[in-house]
């Protein structure tokens, strides 16, 4: 019986790119922690449910601020404890790629981790439990294996796209392939005796199935498989001729893009497979070229990036559920990329030299490239920025970026080793894992239906079933012989047996008439059987002219309605590439419009940049403008205060002077109504001219010694110009004289130090500095230099100098001072003249102050108000 034909709803070809869809899924990441080796060891990862997991620095590991341990915590799409199966984690992880492989889906999955930390084994796996990688192939091949076609059916046109040729051009390509001699790996036969090496390893009892596989279509599976080291491609399929005299290094594969943008590996060996041992073996050949090393953390750790890719290639059947259909666009190419990454590791722990140092600094080179492609992926996905993403950097992005550019699903499995060395390194690996987790990729595309009736292929074999079961009920395949001999027997058969035809006797008389009977009883039979085969001849002639006649009818009534229906197609497909003609126009214009949008967006985002950029300059010159004309304030504030003060002191000055010179006058004046009103014989002696004229020497001396006996004298204070409402800082250095001089400055609102220091300055409007040195006349002079004092931009303290006041203390002369040790002297002055007491040096000290502003040298002016003598 036929097998009933299986109905599939039709669905619309989609476009090739998925760039319209706004279907994104996140990149997949999951999580192994591998068993501790010893168990006894320190562990620093704990599990906490099925998608999180807890870190913790080890003990001896210096503590936080608050002197506790940080633990922190990840989350991942799932994480497998130390007890999980390798069958568990391909249900989970691998399973849902091999079934987008089979539907015309593209995956790539990666292993990322630490040194040691479990990624080869959990991608190959260890004899008697296989990983991801043969598991993958025991269900491709248990999928599709009465699926496949012959080899050389589908042929690679090394330009990452698939050829479809007849059997015919196969078969001839297989012979051909056996003629030559060995320069492309041959196909291992899955007959022969398997290498016990990983003999075990595909030896998966599952025997699990992709559902719902396109039954009308063939298959074929090619594998590759390359190496990334030292940012070098390298094919570990390649078959170089070994020279033992000069061998030849292996030659680096470079990076191509094909017609519709995706990078492949140039010249890469792809090796077509049919069983799950053909492609393990072909894997395994590989392994063993591929670069390791004995490291201290690792015994066989791995020097470079592997990536073992699987092609599956299919194209529908035609019409007839026969052949491969020929048309190379029918061809559907889908591939998962198994990748297992070199581990990131420290120098520092693996003691690493020379060539093992720049196989991890390059192998360190391209993680960092990857992470920092998925961070800039992550921050324009989140922000909407348009930063390129650097997949160029290095050969692994850049191999694998149509992958992140939606071209496929993502799935990444993150390896860690909880001891307590590697606590360092697996935070780090974490933290990584979970930035991953936050870039979003576009979900892959269906394949294209053909638009042919589903079930071709079942049907053709119902058909021949059919058809060899009724040759079998009319007893089988017959010749032209074997009819005559079997239509013979069955008339012999069919015919009255003959009676003996042996004479015993001459006056026998009965045995020739019953032959004679018999065989004329045989004639009438032969006659009968005769007349009937002329009827039926005769009636499946007439059977046969009847339905030559309805056949001929149905076929001139089926080449109407096949006319009828080739010119609906044909309206139907003037109709199609009509509007396909105008999907393209409709596309192309939408491609230039969304160019036209990509460049005004662009624009309107650089001259936001732009107009924010002014404006804060603006706002910083505003800003600028405004402490500008604070500072000015102030200053002509400070100066306007000053210049008043200095009027303030030069106006008190000039009334001082002005009283002294009237005081001078009153003086003068008295003494002369004095002269005047007294009598002759009162009158002193005026002394001569020749007195007057001589020089008046009066040799200095050192003060005279106090009296023993006399009360002590207080030095008597000035107010100096350097007292008011202002902070002062005095500075007065320890190796200062005191001088004793009548007339100090004496500064109430001041903060003496030896030595000036910020601190004093910042609560201080002016500075005074005390200075001494030795005058031309032997005496001590006191300097007072004085300044103000200005905060600057910087938050200093500055001074600017405006003033130097000099106090001097000069001896006096004999003649003026006044002793009453004895009478004559007491007598001698009393004869002096009223004059010589209005000499100011003669009673007090000299302070003089050098006026600001002069740039003739230094202008003294007296500052001291003379005392008024008695009457």
């Amino acid at each position: 019986m036929m097998k009933p034909a299986r109905t599939k709803t039709p669905r619309r070809t989609p476009l090739k790119k998925s760039s319209n869809s706004n279907l994104k899924d996140p990149v997949g990441v999951y999580c192994r922690v591998r068993p501790l080796s010893p168990p006894d060891q320190e562990c620093c990862i704990e599990v906490i449910n099925e998608t999180t997991v807890q870190l913790h620095p080890p003990d001896g590991t210096r503590v936080n601020r608050n002197g506790e341990y940080k633990e922190t915590q990840y989350s991942f799409k799932r994480v497998f404890g130390v007890q999980v199966t390798q069958k568990e984690l391909f249900d989970v992880v691998a399973k849902p790629l091999v079934e987008d492989l089979v539907h015309g889906k593209n995956g790539i999955l990666f292993t990322y981790g630490v040194t040691g930390s479990g990624k080869t084994h959990t991608m190959t796996g260890s004899p008697g439990d296989g990983g991801l990688l043969p598991r993958s192939l025991d269900m491709i091949f248990n999928s599709i294996g009465p699926f496949q076609a012959k080899r050389f059916v589908f042929r690679p046109d090394d330009r990452n796209g698939m050829d479809v040729q007849n059997e015919v051009d196969a078969l001839l390509e297989r012979q051909r392939r056996e003629a030559q001699p060995v320069v492309i790996p041959k196909t291992p036969n899955s007959r022969q005796k398997l290498d016990p090496e990983f003999a075990d390893m595909i030896n998966v009892l599952d025997h699990c199935k992709v559902d719902e596989v396109d039954e009308d279509s063939v298959y074929s599976v090619f594998v590759s498989y390359i190496e990334i080291y030292n940012n070098y491609i390298y094919d570990l399929l390649e078959e170089v001729p070994f020279d033992p005299i000069k061998p030849k290094p292996p030659q680096s594969k470079i990076l191509r893009e094909d017609q519709n943008h995706n990078m492949y590996i140039a010249g890469c060996t792809e090796v077509e497979v049919k069983s799950t041992e053909e492609a393990f073996e072909v894997f395994w050949k590989g392994q063993k070229k591929r670069r390791i090393a004995n490291t201290q953390l690792n015994r066989e750790s791995s020097r470079s990036h592997s990536v073992f890719n699987i092609k599956l290639a299919q194209a529908p059947l035609d019409a007839d559920g026969d052949n491969v259909m020929q048309e190379r666009e029918q061809v559907t190419t889908s591939q998962l990329s198994l990748v297992d990454l070199a581990g990131s590791e420290r120098t520092n722990r693996t003691k690493a030299e020379g060539n093992r140092l720049r196989e991890a600094g390059n192998i360190n080179q391209s993680l960092m490239t990857l992470r920092t492609c998925l961070e800039v992926l992550r921050e324009n996905q989140l922000y909407g920025t348009m930063k390129m993403v650097p997949y160029r950097d290095s050969k692994l992005t850049h191999l694998f970026k149509n992958y992140f550019d939606g071209e496929g699903k993502v799935r990444m499995i993150v390896c860690v080793n909880p001891k307590a060395d590697d606590h360092e390194e697996s935070l780090q690996v974490m933290r990584f894992a979970e930035m991953t987790q936050e870039v979003e990729v576009a979900r892959p595309i269906d394949k294209p239906i053909c638009g042919l009736t589903p079930g071709r292929r079942f049907r053709n074999v119902a058909f021949k079933e059919e058809l060899s079961r009724r040759l079998e009920e009319r007893g089988g395949p017959l010749c032209l012989d074997s009819d005559d001999q079997s239509v013979t027997e069955m008339l012999i058969q069919s015919f009255p047996p003959l009676p003996s035809c042996e004479l015993l006797d001459v006056n026998d008389e009965e045995t020739l008439p019953r032959i004679i009977a018999v065989l004329e009883q045989r004639l009438r039979v032969r006659q009968m059987l005769s007349e009937e085969f002329r009827k039926n001849a005769a009636n499946f002639k007439a059977s046969l002219q009847d339905f030559d006649g309805t056949s001929a009818a149905k076929e001139n009534l089926t080449q109407v309605r096949l006319n009828e229906k080739e010119k609906v197609i044909a309206s139907i497909k003037s109709e199609c590439e009509r509007l396909e003609k105008k999907n393209k126009t409709l596309e192309y214009k939408i491609e230039i419009l969304e160019k036209t949008t990509a460049i005004y967006e662009e624009d309107k985002r650089s001259l936001q940049q732009e107009l924010e950029s002014r404006n804060q300059k603006l706002q910083r010159q505003l800003s600028d403008k405004r402490r500008l004309e604070q500072r000015l304030q102030g200053m002509m504030t400070d100066a306007s205060m000053k210049w008043e003060k200095e009027c303030e002191r030069r106006v008190a000055a000039t009334q001082l002077e002005m009283q002294n010179k009237l005081w001078v006058k009153d003086e003068k004046l008295k003494q002369l109504k004095a002269i005047v009103t007294e009598p002759k014989s009162d009158k002193p002696e005026r002394p001569t001219r020749q007195k007057d004229r001589e020089p008046k020497t009066t040799p200095r001396s050192v003060s005279p010694s106090p009296v023993p006996n006399a009360p002590p004298v207080h030095a008597r204070h000035r107010r100096s110009r350097s007292a008011g409402a202002e902070r002062w800082v005095n500075h007065k250095p320890p190796g200062n004289v005191e001088t004793e001089t009548v007339m100090q400055p004496h500064v109430s609102n001041a903060i003496k130090v030896a030595v000036p220091n910020e601190k004093a300055l910042a609560k201080c409007d002016r500075y005074m500095l005390t200075h001494q040195q030795l005058a031309s006349d032997g005496e001590i002079e006191t300097k007072l230099i004085k300044g103000d004092v200005y905060r600057t931009r910087g938050g200093g303290q500055s001074v600017q100098f405006t003033e130097i006041e000099t106090l001097k203390q000069e001896s006096p002369t004999g003649s003026n001072r006044k002793r009453r040790s004895s009478p004559s002297a007491q007598a001698q002055q009393e004869d002096t003249t009223e004059s010589e007491w209005t000499d100011v040096e003669t009673r007090c000290s000299v302070a003089v102050e050098m006026r600001a502003g002069s740039n003739l040298g230094p202008g003294y002016q007296h500052h001291a108000v003379p005392k008024r003598r008695k009457p």
